[in-house]
């Protein structure tokens, strides 16, 4: 009975210390004939020059429960960057109007509204005769009085007197009244527009050379202009 709590004592201390000798390693650094180290967990070979050291055995750490695992990193409520859309207002194509005048004849302009000319419209109406002017100060439409002194001979028919009363008025076709009148026009696609435009800078470009200088000035700012409308109205959306 007494030797029982000597036998739990030397349990207990046996149980302490063989932790602490679990922890600990013994390296030896052994050094053979040619000067060559080497470092091991085993005592070094005969004939080999040995040093010892004891050093603590690396654990691997605790785990480590979900509830002490560090924190994410904060996800900020910031909103992220937006770009503002970059807005380029381009004109509308102008139309081109394609006008065709009595003679046929067809030109283009960019208002719709053709040539104006002046047209006037007949009708049946009556027809005044002029004032006949006669000799001896009288108007009519016989034959003038002989000049004083001059005698009629036999069988001669004397001259008819004038006559004063006026003729009588004729019916027939007259203007009766007229107005302006424009050239009928109509609006070109657009395909044939940039079409146009195009044979009309050729031909610019085909007249440059043999135009005077004064001349180019104008060839010049045409040209600019169907450049800069040809830019806007004729390029691929």
């Amino acid at each position: 009975m007494r030797s029982l709590p000597l036998l739990l004592m030397s349990s207990l201390l046996a149980g302490a210390i063989a932790p602490a000798a679990a922890q600990e390693v013994v390296i030896y650094r052994c050094e053979d004939a040619q000067g060559r180290l080497t470092l091991r967990d085993s005592p070094c070979e005969p004939g080999e020059k040995q040093q010892s050291r004891s050093m603590q055995r690396p654990r691997d750490p605790a785990p480590t429960s979900a509830t002490s695992a560090a924190p994410a990193s904060r996800v900020t409520d910031t909103p992220p960057t937006v770009t503002a859309p970059v807005v380029i207002y381009r004109a509308p194509p102008r139309p081109m109007y394609e006008c065709e005048a009595p003679d046929g004849t067809r030109y283009t302009n960019d208002t719709g509204e053709g040539q104006a000319r002046w047209e006037s419209y007949f009708g049946y109406g009556y027809i005044w005769p002029r004032a006949h002017g006669g000799g001896g100060g009288g108007g009519g439409s016989g034959s003038p009085r002989p000049p004083p002194g001059t005698s009629i001979g036999v069988g001669t028919p004397p001259p008819s007197p004038p006559s004063d009363r006026p003729r009588p008025p004729t019916v027939g076709v007259v203007p009766i009244a007229g107005g302006w009148v424009r050239d009928e026009c109509h609006m070109l696609p657009q395909a044939e527009t940039c079409a146009r435009l195009s044979d009309r800078r050729y031909e610019i470009l085909r007249r440059y050379g043999s135009a005077m200088p004064s001349e180019r000035r104008t060839l010049d700012l045409e040209q600019r202009g169907i450049d800069a409308r040809m830019a806007n109205d004729c390029r691929n959306p």
